[in-house]
């Protein structure tokens, strides 16, 4: 008689700070609870894409993603100084280190790596 196991990745129990599924409609909230990785979001104007993406930094912080590790990446600076503030606003505090850039500035910066 044999026993099957199967090892499971050791994840800490997360106190999140943020009632997800209480803040978003349940397309936002797929897409800002998805694992850990790229996302790509797809929306029309007005859907929340802006809400989506802040909360989804937000939500990789809270499972203890560093902040250096998360590319938030926008159009202007102008935006993405806004976002970082609205993660921050929601999250209780001051984020210095995630990386926010515009697809223009992104692009000379990897072509130096």
């Amino acid at each position: 008689m044999s026993r099957a196991y199967v090892l499971q990745p050791f994840r800490p129990p997360v106190n999140l700070q943020i009632d997800y599924e209480r803040e978003l409609n349940p397309q936002q909230h797929a897409a800002v609870t998805a694992p850990p990785g790229p996302c790509l979001v797809i929306a029309g104007a007005g859907a929340g894409k802006t809400r989506t993406l802040i909360y989804r930094v937000a939500y990789l912080l809270e499972q203890g993603i560093p902040a250096e590790r998360i590319l938030l990446l926008t159009f202007t600076n102008k935006a993405a100084r806004e976002m970082m503030r609205r993660v921050a606003d929601l999250l209780g505090a001051h984020l210095v280190s995630a990386t926010k850039a515009t697809s223009r500035s992104l692009m000379p910066k990897t072509r130096r790596i």
